[in-house]
């Protein structure tokens, strides 16, 4: 899939990353304003949408799936409000350990190699597994 590195708001991702130390403190205002205040900045509400091929026909507009590619600094913000949710949820347990496909630290593919695991635990001592 193609990815733009220039987002919604015209700004390519390099200079954001060059200018990181500069852009740090009136992103961190902006960034703390939005958490307070619950409402990100209007330009934030603008994603580009991209049509991405998935099958059938090409010229059928039902052929393609909309993709959302949201500015660089939203991306940001998205990501510390999904760490600050992840950390109250394991803090707080409010998912189970036993979920692991919920968070980023663990995944379907480790409960899958866990339940392997027991399966093959109980077989090798001769318990019916189901």
């Amino acid at each position: 899939m193609f990815r733009s590195p220039i987002g919604p708001d015209g700004i390519h991702h390099r200079v954001l990353k060059e200018l990181a130390v500069v852009m740090l403190g009136p992103f961190s205002i902006t960034y703390q304003r939005s958490w307070d205040s619950g409402e990100g900045p209007a330009d934030w509400k603008l994603d580009s949408v991209l049509p991405i091929y998935k099958k059938g026909v090409r010229e059928h507009p039902g052929s393609y799936s909309p993709v959302s590619l949201p500015s660089a600094p939203q991306k940001i913000m998205l990501n510390i409000k999904l760490g600050t949710a992840e950390r109250h949820l394991k803090t707080n347990t409010v998912i189970r350990h036993s979920q692991d496909g919920f968070t980023t630290e663990e995944s379907c593919l480790t409960k899958m190699i866990s339940f392997y695991d027991k399966v093959t635990c109980l077989g090798n001592e001769g318990k019916v597994v189901d």
